[in-house]
């Protein structure tokens, strides 16, 4: 690792570069990794990324609008398993369907308006059994009403970085203003593993019996491949059928979003063929760790005279397969520092290169907070900094 000034400058500050290789224990191949083309795959949009990562490997259509049907679902368990870590509700917590929830159209879990049910119990009734009536009665247990609910799912959905989606309901019963698109979809699927990953076994139950009602998941992944973990199934007339798939294997997990199919099985084909061939054809190497430094830089006017720096969460990259040891790195880093600095404070970008094509870039920054030094150091760096 070495540091050199860049040639180009920007106004009071100097670029440096620090070069770094990725540490990864592997040879150097010479030649590139083979990639076939994405399979042919017969819906209206789909998208396939990797979770970890965040890259994306393929996609048709990714940003138009579509009908999520029951994918809608996922919001809705975004919004209550968030509600169950802010303690506004409780698992053990008994709720009564309304006459709403009790009457509405389309799949439900079987509430009896005379029975109240537990949260969990809701939960895995929204989940498993894709219940509209379990959804209407948590959304009601939020928010105070379905409608009001809907504005909650929208302000999540903006929050979350999903920004061509527009809810009407908890459910996904049709609406012209309901729509969403996979892109968004695969954005709120990995928000839901990552955020809250104590629920996220759920998604993986084959079946689910209330009221002596057993029902079956849908997502007939779950039978068929022993990395399927999750997600969820949608479908009406417009929307044709739908899937979110979480597959995981050898420390990597890929998701695929599927719209726009022609029965059950077909999106169940669709996208084992995506699964597959991410995680045949690719590799997720990690390439820098959350919370370790990556350098120590120099610091000016600072009550020390050096600054960790870093990244706050996990690095990875998606390559073809055998491709990891030719995955290149550099951090450019605006000097000179000068203290304060606040620990997570940008201060520099990491580049990360494949062949000399960018394949994934972040910001780089402090590891710690430094205040700024007393007068006398102030002084001092001051002096040495007309100099530098």
């Amino acid at each position: 690792m070495f540091v050199t000034p860049s040639a180009s400058l920007i106004p009071m500050k100097t670029l440096s570069r620090i070069f770094l290789a990725a540490t990864l224990a592997l040879p150097v191949l010479s030649h590139a990794a083979f990639v076939p083309p994405v399979p042919e795959i017969a819906g209206k949009a789909y998208y396939l990324t990797d979770f970890y990562s965040g890259q994306v490997i393929a996609q048709k259509d990714a940003d138009n609008r579509i009908e999520p049907a029951s994918l809608t679902k996922l919001m809705t368990a975004y919004l209550t398993f968030k509600a169950l870590h802010e303690k506004r509700l409780t698992l053990e917590q008994t709720l009564t369907v309304s006459t709403k929830g009790w009457k509405i159209e389309g799949s439900k879990m079987f509430l009896d308006p005379k029975v109240p049910a537990r949260v969990d119990d809701l939960i895995k009734g929204m989940i498993v059994q894709s219940g509209n009536d379990a959804c209407v009665t948590l959304a009601e247990a939020i928010a105070g009403s379905e409608e009001v609910f809907a504005q909650m799912m929208n302000a999540e959905a903006r929050r979350l970085g999903m920004k061509n989606t527009q809810f009407r309901n908890a459910t996904g019963l049709p609406d012209p203003e309901h729509y969403t698109t996979v892109h968004d979809l695969a954005i709120l699927s990995a928000s839901i593993i990552r955020d809250f990953p104590e629920f996220y076994p759920i998604y993986s139950m084959k079946s689910f019996t209330y009221n002596n009602i057993s029902q079956p998941n849908r997502n007939l992944l779950l039978y068929r491949d022993p990395n399927v973990d999750g997600m969820k199934t949608g479908h009406t007339d417009g929307a044709g059928f739908n899937l979110i798939t979480s597959a995981h294997r050898d420390g990597r997990r890929v998701l695929s979003v599927v719209v726009g199919t022609a029965s059950p099985e077909a999106r169940a084909a669709e996208s084992s063929k995506l699964i597959n061939y991410a995680l045949q054809f690719f590799e997720t190497p990690k390439l820098y760790t959350a919370n370790k430094p990556v350098s120590t830089l120099g610091l000016y006017k600072g009550a020390k005279g050096s600054l960790n720096v870093g990244f706050t969460s996990d690095i990875f990259a998606t390559v073809g397969k055998g491709d990891a040891a030719k995955i290149k790195s550099t951090i450019d880093i605006k000097q000179p520092l000068i203290a304060p600095v606040k620990a997570g404070q940008a201060v520099g970008k990491l580049t990360v290169t494949l062949d000399g094509k960018v394949i994934e870039e972040r910001p780089v920054v402090a590891l710690e907070t430094v205040e700024e030094g007393g007068f006398f150091r102030r002084l001092w760096d001051a002096i040495r900094l007309l100099f530098k």
